[in-house]
């Protein structure tokens, strides 16, 4: 089996992160792939900022994995920085091969060569076999989350 390639997403990338959000039951509800507009104006906001590194992962060309990792500095923890990892997503054809873990496994190791004291992760509470997944990974699940929705 040919090597994944995890690197830094392109804009030509866009239509293929967007088919990887709502290829699930809960992107199918809130994404909308027939509109790249608002993913494409997202994307250029999000290359020009040096503390947001989205990626991509590849095999023989075909897009199969994708996360975005944001470096947030702050004052509590001593000043820490902290590494937020969102919107993790595996092509359904890639499912169950560990590219998951792969995607996580790089996560971890890109945030502790950028000086991050902490990597942190939200996942919608419907998500349970990906919460099961993230404990296997050594994550612990010490927060309560909440969000408000502005429009």
């Amino acid at each position: 089996m040919t090597a994944v390639v995890i690197r830094r997403a392109t804009a030509g990338d866009v239509p293929g992160i967007v088919a990887m959000l709502a290829d699930d039951e809960i992107g199918a509800g809130r994404e909308n792939p027939a509109d790249l507009a608002p993913y494409q104006a997202a994307f250029a906001a999000i290359d020009a900022d040096p503390n947001q590194f989205l990626v991509v992962a590849e095999r023989n060309g075909e897009l199969i994995g994708t996360l975005q990792l944001t470096f947030v500095p702050g004052l509590s923890r001593q000043g820490a920085t902290r590494a937020l990892v969102e919107a993790v997503r595996v092509a359904s054809s890639a499912r169950g091969t560990g590219l998951g873990t792969t995607l996580m496994q790089w996560s971890i190791e890109e945030a502790r060569a950028r000086g991050c004291s902490i990597l942190q992760l939200t996942s919608d509470k419907a998500r349970v076999d990906a919460h099961r997944f993230y404990h296997q990974l050594g994550f612990a699940q010490t927060h309560e989350g909440f969000k408000l929705q502005l429009n």
